[in-house]
């Protein structure tokens, strides 16, 4: 019985393809459990009469982090599951602010599809675009994965018997 919900296996990357994912609204729920799970108790994520009267950037913000990681989950959804072996490098480039209330997707790019030195995979650089619900890019980055071929036996993607 065939597997649904996979990601892409290597030999499905190709220089220059694109695709996006579903979209996903940041929350106030989501910006302070982020917070408070990973100690980013930043006045500017904690402090709303200071993030509102005093900061240089007005409004309920959300960390890059908290963006970068929902960013991940909505590929990890789409075109990582299952297939994803490393996340090996990255640049990353925060180019606005992400409130609460936005609305993210991800907008990427295949830059580099090439085998790996052994095995069944590949590594694959993709040059991706959070957007907002106004198209405007809040964060660029670039991860290199390794990723899975595709199996000998499709029925049985893991392997498992």
């Amino acid at each position: 019985m065939r597997t649904v919900g996979l990601g892409l296996w290597f030999e499905d990357y190709a220089v220059g393809d694109r695709f996006r994912t579903i979209g996903r609204t940041i929350t106030e729920t989501d910006i302070v459990n982020f917070v408070n799970c990973t100690g980013m108790t930043e006045v500017l994520f904690t402090n709303l009469e200071y993030a509102t009267r005093v900061s240089a950037i007005p409004g309920r913000l959300a960390p890059g982090a908290l963006v970068y990681s929902l960013a991940e989950g909505l590929l990890m959804q789409s075109v990582v599951q299952g297939t994803g072996m490393a996340f090996l490098h990255m640049e990353f480039d925060v180019k606005a602010p992400t409130f609460a209330g936005d609305t993210i997707h991800v907008e990427c790019e295949v830059t580099e599809a090439r085998p790996a030195s052994r095995g069944s995979r590949g590594l694959v650089r993709t040059r991706n675009e959070i957007r907002n619900q106004r198209g405007e890019a809040v964060i660029v980055y670039t991860p290199l994965r390794m990723v899975k071929g595709r199996p000998a036996d499709p029925d049985d993607p893991f392997g498992l018997g």
